[in-house]
């Protein structure tokens, strides 16, 4: 589409048509060309003719979409739309806080802030004056100057619009987690059509406990884009001298604590004249606890507000009169002759919402849309000169719950879509890429009906062959049970036992489901992209239906001691009910190395060549990658070592890696720590938590290549040690212990969750590691985290622990070095680096509040930002140059 944006001078549309480099940068000429334009506006109430001459008299004054995104340096991302590769990027604005200074920052620091999940996102004001200016005027009544200020909706729509699918969904889902309310309907200004936005929900999921489940402690948890809810919406006839969205604000709130669910006049630049997202539609939920003295509404309800005059935006309230149970409009005057409101198709419930103080208020016309309407009393709700904000809130908060617990009205919002269709809203989700992703997935996901037995039928080769396959392995370097055969001779008949294995797997045909697969994940780069979100979601949702069924089940079986058999077997499917994507991954994983045992000209093996580099491609798109099989517990060496080899190839020469890992206890908040330090999504399958390692790249920019001297950081999440999951399995202990060594091994830092006793067992395990690594002449950072403290006073209260943990590690170190013959190690920092005031880092809890509707604590996002910004500062001291990614594949080999 081509942009209505008059040029105003040469030097400016020199700048402003350069493709930024990184998504952070702003060029020297901008910041120039912004200090200008401060200046100017400063002075124009005072010398237009000054304006007139630099040929910039216009330019506040545009408030058409090109205009605005060209302001904010959007405009290339509207045509080139912004991929979660670029916003994830380590940059230089992503570990340091330098303000705000130019228009230019505020989508950045926007991102930054939502991408760590912070509430204050939408704080987003820059200093519209140099502070070295003063105002000439003495008037202190004089307004001040507020065209630089934007609206936060304004900054939301504008990414919306230049972002791709993917990004628009980690959007979505963080500003849920913030309570933050997100576009349902998304204005574009300059065609007048609007977007409805099905896909960037489809990744949120949530949890609540309604009335009917308050007893029995029971939960819904389902993706909210297909919960059947009563939409109740809130719009505005003309002007209007209540503020909608307050109120909302207020209604949606319990009196122990209130949430800016909706940006609303009173809140920073929440003020500033909105340009382009009036139309707007956003949507918001309130879920119940199951606690009837903490719950404003018993049941779940979703909440619409349209932003701007229902007069100026027919088609959105048009739809909202289709899709909702109740529309609510506020008004300060209202024309009898008003077809809007007259209209009487529409399903929707219909509520007036008056300020009778307002000096255009008209009783005898809300009387005669009363009667046009045929209304009753109940849905006239007029705020009086005596009525206070708290007692109006609690009216409307009545009438919602009427129309909540009355209705039969419910509607989803994948059902919404065919009703959009209807008025000309455009979806989101039917790009051609995305029904093709769609298509190829669910072709896929619909053929599975009983999961255990699907893996058996079509995924064999990750099953039971590949499980013998490791013993093999690890008894091959073990020899624990040699006895007193001949060494050689016991290698040899392992060996022959590991081919005749791998003949089995090759003796399977290729499923149908590998096959679809297989062929999905070598689609075109976008569309292979929606074809494995589609895969996971879809996957999700079966894992979720099955273990709900599974849960009742086991409820129902554990009341009576006699099911003994049958409560074990129903254990057995909980651990194993499990399906997602790393499980194809796996299978495609044994079908390549399988393949290697066959002669190079085999047709077969030739087909399958092309897989590693797939998956390098992958790896480069920001996917994670299953390091360690959880079920296997064991690397399939010849499959990830071809993939990192392909990622070399494609990367040379910028091929350096940094490595940071998490580890600690199941539960322990390891996964969330890292999604809300980088701005990641780990896959994790749906109902328990992973097995395994994932490993996940994220690419270094060049403003901090030479102070992290790497060109990518990768991450690696392990799931929950002292598994009680994996407690009843005989060699539970021994998969911890691999498994700590190994990530502990690959790593330059390791971060710790250090809130259990038992991760002192884990802690043996990871010195003697360490005292290796010392020997090769590796010596890895360490970083322990402490979650769930608060105090102010915890860093000073906690050196007395501080110490005793070092004291304890000290005492490992020194057994461990005992044992490994190596006693000249005393001390745990001989093998390792750790300061203990400042290895330690004390995160408060996650949530601020009581969930389902608790947003997420802006002090945990703080401080997981301070341990980042501590991690990153940390790399750039090593010792040693960073690993290239050939280094990495050879240590993962060797350990």
């Amino acid at each position: 589409m081509v942009f209505s944006i008059s040029q105003v001078s040469t030097p400016k549309k020199q700048v402003r048509g350069r493709t930024l480099e990184s998504s952070f940068e702003v060029s020297e000429e901008e910041n120039c060309l912004e200090r200008a334009l401060v200046m100017v506006k400063l002075n124009r109430t005072k010398n237009n003719d000054h304006l007139a001459c630099l040929g910039l008299s216009r330019l506040a004054f545009y408030t058409d979409l090109g205009s605005f995104l060209e302001d904010l340096g959007l405009k290339q991302h509207y045509r080139e739309k912004l991929s979660l590769s670029k916003i994830l990027e380590i940059n230089e604005k992503t570990i340091t806080d330098e303000p705000v200074k130019f228009k230019l920052d505020l989508p950045w620091y926007f991102l930054k802030k939502l991408m760590m999940v912070n509430v204050t996102s939408r704080n987003v004001r820059y200093p519209s004056e140099p502070e070295a200016i003063e105002s000439d005027s003495d008037d202190v009544f004089e307004d001040p100057i507020t065209d630089d200020m934007l609206n936060p909706l304004d900054i939301i729509t504008a990414l919306f619009l230049c972002s791709d699918g993917f990004v628009q969904q980690e959007l979505a889902l963080n500003m849920s987690m913030c309570q933050f309310s997100v576009p349902l309907l998304l204005p574009n200004c300059d065609t007048n059509q609007c977007t409805l936005m099905l896909w960037a929900m489809r990744d949120i999921v949530k949890k609540y406990r309604p009335l009917s489940l308050s007893e029995s402690k029971g939960f819904k948890e389902e993706r909210i884009v297909f919960s059947e809810l009563p939409l109740v919406s809130f719009v505005r006839l003309g002007e209007c001298s209540l503020s909608k969205s307050e109120i909302l604000n207020k209604l949606l709130s319990n009196s122990q604590q209130y949430h800016d669910t909706f940006v609303h006049h009173n809140m920073e630049c929440g003020d500033a004249p909105r340009r382009i997202s009036n139309g707007l539609t956003e949507i918001s939920w309130y879920l119940p606890c199951g606690n009837k003295n903490m719950d404003i509404f018993s049941e779940p309800v979703a909440i619409a507000n349209l932003r701007g005059d229902i007069a100026s935006f027919e088609t959105q309230y048009s739809f909202l009169c289709q899709t909702s149970a109740a529309v609510f409009v506020f008004f300060d005057q209202l024309d009898p002759e008003c077809e809007l409101l007259t209209n009487k198709d529409h399903k929707a419930q219909i509520f007036l919402v008056g300020n009778h103080q307002s000096k255009n208020f008209s009783l005898d016309a809300v009387k005669k849309i009363q009667n046009k309407l045929s209304l009753t009393k109940n849905n006239i709700i007029i705020k009086k000169k005596q009525t206070n904000d708290a007692d109006f809130v609690k009216c409307l908060r009545k009438k919602v719950s009427n129309v909540v617990d009355k209705t039969t009205m419910r509607m989803s919002v994948k059902r919404m879509a065919a009703i959009a269709q209807d008025f000309g809203i455009l979806v989101d989700e039917d790009s051609s890429e995305c029904q093709a992703g769609k298509e190829n997935a669910d072709a896929i996901t619909a053929e599975i009906q009983d999961i255990l037995k699907y893996k058996e039928e079509q995924l064999p080769l990750r099953g039971q062959i590949w499980k013998e396959l490791t013993s093999l392995e690890k008894e091959e370097f073990r020899l624990q049970n040699i006895g007193s055969e001949d060494i050689e001779t016991y290698r040899s008949n392992l060996q022959e036992q590991k081919r005749e294995l791998r003949r089995k797997q090759t003796n399977y045909a290729m499923s149908n489901a590998m096959t679809c697969f297989i062929s999905g994940i070598s689609s075109p780069g976008t569309e292979r992209r929606y074809f494995l979100k589609w895969m996971r979601m879809n996957l999700d949702n079966l894992s979720r239906g099955k273990l709900s069924g599974l849960r009742e089940l086991y409820k129902e079986k554990c009341n009576d001691s006699k099911n003994k058999e049958e409560i074990k077997e129903i254990d057995k499917q909980l651990s194993n009910i499990s399906l997602g994507t790393e499980h194809f991954f796996r299978e495609m994983g044994q079908i390549y190395e399988a393949s290697l045992s066959l002669p190079e000209t085999d047709p077969s093996r030739q087909q399958l060549q092309h897989l590693p580099k797939l998956c390098a491609q992958l790896l480069l798109d920001g996917f994670p990658l299953e390091l360690v099989d959880g079920d296997a517990s064991n690397i399939p060496l010849r499959w990830v070592s071809d993939v990192l080899s392909q990622l070399n190839d494609l990367v040379s020469p910028k091929n350096k890696i940094l490595v940071a890992t998490v580890l600690g206890v199941q539960s322990t908040g390891k996964s969330t720590l890292l999604n809300t330090m980088f701005g990641v999504q780990f896959a994790v399958s749906s109902g328990r938590c992973t097995r395994g390692a994932f490993m996940l790249l994220i690419k270094v920019n060049e403003d901090v290549k030479k102070d992290l001297n790497c060109d990518f950081m990768m991450i690696i999440d392990t799931e929950g040690l002292k598994s009680p999951e994996l407690a009843q399995l005989d060699n539970s202990h021994e998969h911890d212990n691999e498994l700590a060594t190994l990530v502990v091994g690959l790593s330059d830092i390791t971060i710790i969750n250090i809130n259990s006793a038992e991760m002192k067992d884990i802690l043996q395990i990871v010195v003697h590691a360490f005292l290796r690594m010392k020997e090769v002449g590796k010596k890895p950072k360490c970083q322990f985290v402490h979650q769930n403290v608060s105090d102010v006073s915890a860093h000073e209260k906690n050196l007395r622990d501080r110490k005793l943990l070092l004291q304890q590690l000290n005492e490992m170190t020194q057994a461990a070095a005992k044992m490994e013959k190596k006693e000249e190690n005393k001390s745990f920092t001989d093998v390792m680096e750790y300061n203990p005031d400042t290895g330690n880092s004390y995160i408060p809890g996650l949530w601020n509040g009581n969930p389902p509707m608790a947003p997420v604590n802006a002090g945990y996002s703080e401080a997981v930002y301070e341990l980042k910004k501590n991690i990153i500062q940390q790399l750039g001291t090593c010792e040693s140059t960073s690993n290239n990614i050939l280094q990495f594949r050879e240590w993962m080999s060797s350990l």
